[in-house]
């Protein structure tokens, strides 16, 4: 498998039939593959705490590309109805999307997901129906339980990360990953809540999302 060897960035928009969605692609040196951010409904590309999780990834080698899961219109609708934010299918649909664009543009590279909150969920439905291979999902305080009757069919190794004071989504997730048959781990971050806004909280993320892509995609790539 061939590495892009110069860095890039650049600012993207993905098409979709009737409408596109806008993202950020940036790719370092020699990396193998490239993770997508799938984030809950209500974020959106610009999310801080996804945002700085991208820039620890970049500086392990790994590529990311966050984007919006919804459009302008929808997403100042949602901020009245929220009727999108457990619309699990849809966020599925568009992270699909967003991977047949990459895969088409972008062949050689192994394509990763990262879903938070509800889009942990979406990812790991994208997964089961992508014709791309998808070469591991991390899912930070996600619900993977969202996923329903899917789990057992999920194929890419799988990492579920949830605060330790979250009490209701570690049996949600404990849950979940009981019922998946591929490569799992679930990690708590001590002291932790939903959000990881504690100290340390969202570094430890980072650093066990970057080492859990690194690991798989330096497998799926040889030596």
């Amino acid at each position: 498998m061939s590495k892009l060897q110069e860095a890039r960035e650049a600012e993207i928009q993905i098409p979709f039939a009737n409408f596109h969605l806008d993202g950020e692609l940036i790719i370092p040196s020699n990396a193998a593959g490239v993770v997508l951010f799938a984030h809950g409904s209500g974020s959106s590309r610009h999310s801080p705490r996804n945002q700085y999780v991208a820039r620890t990834l970049r500086e392990h080698g790994v590529g990311t590309l966050l984007f919006d899961l919804l459009t302008e219109s929808e997403e100042q609708e949602e901020r009245f109805t929220r009727h999108l934010r457990f619309d699990i299918c849809l966020l599925a649909k568009r992270l699909l999307g967003a991977t047949d664009w990459f895969h088409d543009e972008e062949p050689d590279f192994l394509v990763g997901y990262f879903g938070s909150s509800t889009g942990g969920a979406a990812a790991l439905i994208a997964d089961t129906e992508s014709d791309v291979p998808i070469g591991a999902i991390v899912s930070r305080g996600g619900r993977p339980d969202l996923a329903g009757e899917v789990l057992p069919r999920v194929k890419a190794p799988t990492l579920l990360i949830v605060g330790g004071d979250d009490t209701g989504v570690i049996e949600l997730n404990e849950q979940a990953c009981a019922r998946m048959t591929c490569p799992k781990e679930l990690r708590l971050i001590p002291g932790a809540t939903h959000l990881f806004e504690e100290k340390g909280a969202l570094e430890r993320v980072a650093e066990m999302a970057a080492e859990w892509f690194q690991r798989y995609f330096e497998r799926a790539t040889g030596p």
